[in-house]
Protein backbone atom coordinates (compact mmCIF):
# COMPACT_ATOMS: atom_id res chain seq x y z
CA UNK A 1 0.00 0.00 0.00
CA UNK A 2 2.89 2.35 0.70
CA UNK A 3 4.04 2.29 -2.93
CA UNK A 4 0.49 3.05 -4.04
CA UNK A 5 0.35 5.95 -1.61
CA UNK A 6 3.59 7.39 -2.97
CA UNK A 7 2.11 7.26 -6.49
CA UNK A 8 -1.21 8.72 -5.26
CA UNK A 9 0.59 11.57 -3.48
CA UNK A 10 2.49 12.32 -6.67
CA UNK A 11 -0.76 12.38 -8.64
CA UNK A 12 -2.29 14.54 -5.89
CA UNK A 13 0.48 17.08 -6.24
CA UNK A 14 -0.04 17.12 -10.01
CA UNK A 15 -3.80 17.58 -9.53
CA UNK A 16 -3.18 20.49 -7.18
CA UNK A 17 -0.67 22.14 -9.52
CA UNK A 18 -3.12 24.74 -10.88
CA UNK A 19 -3.61 25.92 -7.29
CA UNK A 20 0.03 25.49 -6.23
CA UNK A 21 1.29 27.73 -9.04
CA UNK A 22 0.77 31.46 -8.64
CA UNK A 23 -2.25 31.72 -10.94
CA UNK A 24 -3.43 34.92 -12.60
CA UNK A 25 -7.01 33.82 -11.96
CA UNK A 26 -7.11 32.07 -8.55
CA UNK A 27 -10.76 31.04 -8.86
CA UNK A 28 -10.25 29.39 -12.26
CA UNK A 29 -7.11 27.71 -10.90
CA UNK A 30 -9.00 26.54 -7.84
CA UNK A 31 -11.78 25.14 -10.04
CA UNK A 32 -9.21 23.32 -12.19
CA UNK A 33 -7.45 21.93 -9.11
CA UNK A 34 -10.68 20.76 -7.47
CA UNK A 35 -11.82 19.13 -10.71
CA UNK A 36 -8.47 17.39 -11.16
CA UNK A 37 -8.63 16.20 -7.55
CA UNK A 38 -12.13 14.82 -8.05
CA UNK A 39 -11.04 13.02 -11.21
CA UNK A 40 -8.01 11.60 -9.42
CA UNK A 41 -10.14 10.30 -6.56
CA UNK A 42 -12.63 8.84 -9.02
CA UNK A 43 -9.89 7.07 -11.01
CA UNK A 44 -8.01 5.83 -7.93
CA UNK A 45 -10.92 5.30 -5.54
CA UNK A 46 -9.93 1.88 -4.11
CA UNK A 47 -6.36 2.93 -3.29
CA UNK A 48 -7.30 6.35 -1.92
CA UNK A 49 -10.15 4.91 0.18
CA UNK A 50 -7.72 2.37 1.66
CA UNK A 51 -5.22 5.13 2.41
CA UNK A 52 -7.80 7.33 4.15
CA UNK A 53 -9.14 4.39 6.12
CA UNK A 54 -5.65 3.24 7.23
CA UNK A 55 -3.26 6.19 7.22
CA UNK A 56 -2.89 6.14 10.99
CA UNK A 57 -2.04 2.41 11.07
CA UNK A 58 1.50 2.74 9.70
CA UNK A 59 3.93 5.53 10.64
CA UNK A 60 5.26 5.75 7.06
CA UNK A 61 1.73 6.01 5.69
CA UNK A 62 0.91 8.63 8.33
CA UNK A 63 3.97 10.68 7.40
CA UNK A 64 3.22 10.58 3.67
CA UNK A 65 -0.46 11.43 4.05
CA UNK A 66 0.21 14.27 6.45
CA UNK A 67 2.85 15.61 4.05
CA UNK A 68 0.24 15.58 1.26
CA UNK A 69 -2.18 17.51 3.44
CA UNK A 70 0.56 19.94 4.54
CA UNK A 71 1.40 20.65 0.90
CA UNK A 72 -2.19 21.62 0.18
CA UNK A 73 -2.45 23.62 3.41
CA UNK A 74 0.82 25.46 2.76
CA UNK A 75 -0.22 26.28 -0.81
CA UNK A 76 -3.51 27.62 0.50
CA UNK A 77 -1.72 29.78 3.07
CA UNK A 78 0.51 31.14 0.30
CA UNK A 79 -2.50 31.88 -1.91
CA UNK A 80 -4.24 33.70 0.94
CA UNK A 81 -1.12 35.78 1.57
CA UNK A 82 -0.93 36.70 -2.14
CA UNK A 83 -4.61 37.65 -2.46
CA UNK A 84 -5.67 40.94 -0.82
CA UNK A 85 -9.34 39.84 -0.84
CA UNK A 86 -8.58 36.64 1.04
CA UNK A 87 -6.22 38.42 3.42
CA UNK A 88 -8.88 41.00 4.23
CA UNK A 89 -11.64 38.42 4.48
CA UNK A 90 -9.65 36.30 6.93
CA UNK A 91 -8.09 39.20 8.87
CA UNK A 92 -9.47 38.04 12.22
CA UNK A 93 -8.95 34.32 11.60
CA UNK A 94 -6.10 31.90 12.20
CA UNK A 95 -5.16 31.59 8.52
CA UNK A 96 -3.25 28.33 9.00
CA UNK A 97 -6.25 26.77 10.74
CA UNK A 98 -8.64 27.92 7.99
CA UNK A 99 -6.30 26.63 5.28
CA UNK A 100 -5.95 23.29 7.07
CA UNK A 101 -9.72 23.02 7.53
CA UNK A 102 -10.27 23.63 3.81
CA UNK A 103 -7.69 20.99 2.90
CA UNK A 104 -9.16 18.38 5.27
CA UNK A 105 -12.70 19.21 4.15
CA UNK A 106 -11.67 18.50 0.57
CA UNK A 107 -10.08 15.21 1.61
CA UNK A 108 -13.27 14.15 3.38
CA UNK A 109 -15.61 15.11 0.53
CA UNK A 110 -13.38 13.39 -2.04
CA UNK A 111 -13.43 10.32 0.21
CA UNK A 112 -17.23 10.42 0.45
CA UNK A 113 -17.39 10.64 -3.35
CA UNK A 114 -15.02 7.68 -3.64
CA UNK A 115 -17.30 5.63 -1.39
CA UNK A 116 -20.35 6.50 -3.50
CA UNK A 117 -21.96 8.59 -0.78
CA UNK A 118 -24.65 10.98 -2.10
CA UNK A 119 -24.72 13.78 -2.95
CA UNK A 120 -20.94 13.77 -3.46
CA UNK A 121 -21.02 10.71 -5.71
CA UNK A 122 -22.00 13.18 -8.44
CA UNK A 123 -18.74 14.80 -9.59
CA UNK A 124 -20.45 18.05 -10.64
CA UNK A 125 -22.05 18.40 -7.20
CA UNK A 126 -18.75 17.60 -5.52
CA UNK A 127 -16.79 20.15 -7.54
CA UNK A 128 -19.38 22.92 -7.27
CA UNK A 129 -19.77 22.39 -3.51
CA UNK A 130 -16.04 22.48 -2.82
CA UNK A 131 -15.56 25.47 -5.12
CA UNK A 132 -18.38 27.33 -3.38
CA UNK A 133 -17.00 26.64 0.09
CA UNK A 134 -13.44 27.60 -0.86
CA UNK A 135 -14.41 30.78 -2.71
CA UNK A 136 -16.94 31.79 -0.04
CA UNK A 137 -14.28 31.39 2.60
CA UNK A 138 -11.45 33.05 0.73
CA UNK A 139 -13.16 35.61 -1.49
CA UNK A 140 -16.41 36.62 0.14
CA UNK A 141 -16.83 40.12 1.45
CA UNK A 142 -16.75 39.99 5.24
CA UNK A 143 -20.11 40.60 6.83
CA UNK A 144 -20.72 42.58 9.96
CA UNK A 145 -21.74 40.60 13.02
CA UNK A 146 -23.41 41.79 16.08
Amino acid sequence: MLAELVRAVGRGHAAAEPWLASPADPIAALHAGITAGAELWQASAPVLRAIVENWRADPRLTELWLEQMRTITDATIAQIAADPRATQNLADQDVAAVASALAWLGERLYYLAATGTPPFDDIDTLVSTLLHIWTSTLCATPTATG
